[in-house]
């Protein structure tokens, strides 16, 4: 488990960017699969969901899951849901009885709080949806909810590194295409295909709309295999499947002693 120094800071929430250990499934997904979406047994997936859910003490149908299709769509809720995913790929909520969650194996999960509003949040940034606009619509929900940009703590957690996520000429164009100023994202290699920066180009997109405050927990998904999932290394490996971390935030009604969470980044 790892949090994020930042977010600590605020006792009045909870946070954690959960790593694949301490749950109980077996083989590639070992141990705490969170994919609902994946073809590990449900029964141990739902376990992983429990062990979870007690960690912020809440019941699993306050655990709040999205049905993440790398879109730029954006959800706020205001009440437990009885474990039906959520059809986006981001939320925002007030509500200090439903803990939000991002599922990954590689994309970037984003936990994010606004001081002023008191409103969390949480991002699943793939390339998709980053390029596609999801960050942007998601600050301009908070604008909706009457939040603002400089008012938010983002937490940009574990991700592929540029180093490991080479990219075809086709993929390298169509960022192009939308700027070329994009370029900067991209070092072309040895074998004439390009690595991309999915990170940096994540932190300028919050830079870009006014964020003061963002930290990033630098640990690359696909080079740490002990401590994380990975769709681009399962597929190197050639492994019919692979499973998801999770990171969750919620809110709290009183206020929480970090004394007992030490870990962090």
């Amino acid at each position: 488990m790892f949090y994020s120094k930042n977010l600590k800071k605020n006792n009045n929430i909870q946070h954690c960017f959960f790593s694949r250990k301490n749950g109980v499934s077996k083989g590639m997904y070992e141990s705490l699969n969170c994919g609902i979406g994946s073809k590990d047994e449900k029964e141990n997936v739902e376990k992983n969901l429990d062990i979870v859910s007690s960690k912020f003490n809440i019941k699993k149908n306050s655990l709040i899951l999205m049905h993440q299709t790398h879109s730029n769509k954006v959800e706020i809720i205001e009440k437990k849901n009885n474990l039906e995913k959520v059809n986006c790929d981001a939320m925002l909520s007030e509500n200090n009885e439903v803990a939000l969650s991002v599922l990954t194996a590689d994309c970037v999960p984003i936990l994010i709080y606004e001081k002023h509003k008191k409103i969390i949040g949480c991002i699943h940034a793939g390339w998709k949806g980053a390029i596609n606009g999801i960050i942007e619509n998601t600050l301009k929900k908070l604008e909706e909810m009457q939040g603002s940009a400089k008012q938010l703590i983002v937490s940009v957690g574990p991700c592929i590194s540029q180093k490991n996520y080479e990219v075809k000429n086709d993929f390298y164009s169509e960022f192009i295409k939308k700027s070329k100023d994009n370029d900067s994202f991209f070092l072309k290699n040895k074998k004439n295909t390009f690595n991309f920066d999915l990170r940096r180009f994540v932190n300028k997109k919050f830079e870009d709309s006014g964020v003061l405050k963002i930290e990033n927990i630098l640990i690359d998904t696909f080079a740490t295999k002990s401590e994380y999932f990975s769709h681009r290394r399962a597929k190197k490996l050639k492994e019919n499947d692979y499973g998801r971390c999770i990171s969750v935030i919620k809110k709290l009604v009183h206020k929480i002693n970090w004394k007992l969470y030490p870990m962090d980044v």
